[in-house]
């Protein structure tokens, strides 16, 4: 569905380079820090930026290749993007409806009112939390086949999010063809959603990774300055200094579990591989 090849793009002082995949019917999180790149990857599939060398890929074809119709089967919220601010949601309901031969006005007004959208009121009197709902509402509007979604809960209160990941959900639940591509600094919301996860930092990939394996197999290892010398450090992916001692990610918890009695190894989630690789020191 989304394939990149070595594809670079700099800017003063930043110099990304990427290569991913994304089959059909999958969710994928893209993570990072503030900064990392990883909307500079959406603009990069969405052409709205042109790569300086790489390929890109959408549908099996190269980006230079899509047309109209392949654009329309594409859902895309962008955290900087929205409809005029004198807009109400029914003049939203009207442009959608040209823009989009598939657009589902009656999914789409129906999900306004359960997401307690106000229908008379201009954009520009809506909270933040209502403006990131109504862009999820429009990728999602027209039945797209590739949503795109750049921080879409980002700003938001645990219930506005978990109203959003619901739908999300949702949405794949119905045709299992569908593809999502998902960008986030909230680990938790990408653990119960994703079906894996590539980290990226400064610009370059860190990691790609099963989101059950990160959660089953990896963990945080705690351990102090003795323990740390003799540890066995194969399967450490990373480690950073600590008052005790050191803190160290490893992608196999169960082997230093049963190997290194009194060693302190706790379960290890996104927030910790973020921490870790790209705070820490990397094996």
């Amino acid at each position: 569905m989304i394939k990149m090849q070595n594809v670079r793009k700099t800017y003063p002082g930043f110099d990304f380079e990427l290569s991913l995949e994304i089959p059909e019917g999958r969710i994928t999180g893209l993570i990072g820090k503030n900064g990392a790149g990883k909307s500079t990857a959406i603009r990069l599939m969405l052409g709205l930026v042109k790569a300086e060398s790489g390929t890109i890929e959408l549908f099996g074809k190269p980006i230079t290749e899509i047309t109209m119709q392949d654009r329309q089967k594409i859902g895309v919220s962008l955290a900087e993007s929205g409809f005029n601010g004198q807009f109400t949601i029914a003049e939203v309901k009207k442009i959608l409806a040209k823009m989009y031969p598939k657009f589902d006005e009656t999914w789409f007004m129906r999900e306004c009112r359960e997401l307690r959208l106000p229908e008379g009121k201009q954009l520009k009197e809506f909270s933040n939390g209502m403006k990131a709902k109504l862009r999820v509402l429009t990728a999602l509007s027209h039945k797209a086949q590739l949503l795109i979604l750049d921080e879409p809960t980002a700003g938001l209160d645990v219930e506005a999010r978990n109203e959003i990941l619901d739908l999300l959900r949702d949405y794949a639940a119905e045709d299992e063809n569908r593809t999502i591509l998902i960008t986030s600094h909230i680990a938790s919301d990408l653990e119960h959603l994703c079906d894996d996860i590539y980290l990226i930092h400064g610009g370059k990939q860190l990691l790609h990774e099963e989101t059950d394996v990160i959660l089953e197999q990896y963990g945080l290892i705690k351990a102090d300055e003795a323990q740390y010398a003799a540890l066995d450090k194969e399967y450490l992916l990373g480690s950073r200094k600590e008052p005790y001692g050191y803190a160290c990610l490893t992608n196999d918890r169960k082997y230093y579990e049963k190997n290194v009695p009194g060693l302190v190894v706790e379960r290890a989630g996104i927030d910790e591989v973020i921490l870790m690789m790209t705070g820490g020191k990397r094996k």
